[in-house]
């Protein structure tokens, strides 16, 4: 269709929007698609009821319980789940006495709290608050916990996690491939470690399948190829920003696969335009389910948001900033929140035990 515009409207997007008005975007393809902006008298989150499977959720994971992530088991507790991607918890007091090879896909583990070490096929890789760690489909691996308990939200994707295409800006935006971290090769672990029977517990289809070898099942001695356990923090994340307009979420993209996208909001400049919009625009999420996990900061969209929760907002509903949230954007320079975004293009299905952890009164919060 071609361009066409009625009423009153800005020339621009998200700049100059009249006083009293509220922009929404409505459109497809994420932000990448056919596309037009509604200039409201009220803000499209503002309902005072909201019934049915699109009400947006909200979950305090860190309060979550260390049995219901199976620690024994080494099994992370399942959130929720798309036929994109499947979110995990998993929360870790000591280090796991067997290793672990995930057969439906790939893994992306994000590290929320504690410290210790990812032993691999590939080697030995640290970790700390803030990290991404890339787990092949296939990979056997176990953690070591040091400085515990370690708290990981994990995305698991049946399609290959792949850094996406930058486009024109270039394959050195957002983060230098050269920045990604490998685990080091080192020797066994020790004569203990030699002396025992070691378990490899495989899932497939959700079911566990138990190996048990007599030798220590961590010994390779080199190895090279394009297929390996990768590290990201959230410190070698450089954002992309404008100084006179808002971007859209999508510029964040830091890692795809299939139709699950998973974007890192880190701290960044604020629009220094005083006629662009500082916070980001109210959207209906058409073609995707959209996570947020929260890991640390203030999160300046919104009020009432601390490290450790989740939200989902399913596609079809608005979605946006509190209102009071657009005017306190006006007194700050820079953002300083820190926390992963995970878009679906097939919806999510939420697991009854999360209901335990809900904030029941999340979905109402626009409009107080």
């Amino acid at each position: 269709m071609y361009l066409n515009k009625k009423g009153k409207v800005p020339a621009q997007a998200h700049v100059g929007i009249p006083e009293g008005l509220c922009e929404e975007e409505h459109g497809r393809e994420g932000f990448a698609g056919p596309v037009s902006h509604l200039y409201r008298a009220h803000p499209p989150t503002g309902w005072v009821k909201i019934e049915g499977p699109l009400k947006p959720r909200a979950f305090a994971c860190a309060q979550i319980p260390v049995a219901m992530t199976s620690p024994v088991a080494a099994r992370p507790a399942l959130m929720m789940q798309s036929r994109d991607a499947s979110l995990y918890l998993s929360t870790r007091t000591e280090t796991m006495t067997h290793f672990v090879r995930n057969a439906d896909g790939d893994e992306v583990y994000f590290v929320h709290q504690g410290s210790g070490r990812f032993e691999t096929d590939y080697g030995t890789l640290s970790y700390e608050p803030g990290d991404y760690v890339v787990v092949p489909k296939g990979t056997t691996y176990r953690t070591h916990v040091d400085a515990g308990p370690s708290l990981f939200f994990i995305v698991e994707t049946p399609e290959p996690i792949a850094v996406p295409d930058r486009g024109p800006l270039g394959q050195h935006a957002l983060f230098d491939k050269g920045v990604l971290v490998a685990p080091e090769l080192g020797t066994v672990e020790s004569a203990e470690a030699k002396s025992r029977e070691w378990e490899v517990h495989i899932k497939r289809q959700g079911e566990s399948t138990r190996v048990v070898y007599p030798f220590y099942p961590m010994d390779v001695v080199g190895w090279k190829g394009d297929l390996w356990v990768a590290k990201l923090n959230v410190r070698d994340f450089r954002p992309v920003t404008s100084p006179r307009y808002h971007l859209p979420p999508s510029v964040h993209i830091t890692f795809r696969a299939g139709g699950c996208l998973i974007s890192t909001f880190a701290p960044r400049p604020l629009e220094s335009d005083p006629q662009a919009l500082r916070v980001p625009f109210y959207h209906r999420n058409t073609d995707y389910d959209e996570v947020l996990f929260y890991h640390q900061g203030e999160f300046f969209s919104r009020a009432g948001i601390q490290p450790g929760m989740l939200t989902l907002h399913p596609q079809g509903i608005h979605h946006g900033p509190q209102p009071q949230a657009v005017q306190a954007s006006k007194g700050k320079a820079q953002t300083n929140e820190v926390a992963v975004m995970i878009e679906s293009k097939t919806p999510f299905t939420v697991v009854p035990d999360m209901e335990a952890v809900e904030m029941k009164e999340y979905a109402l919060s626009w409009s107080r």
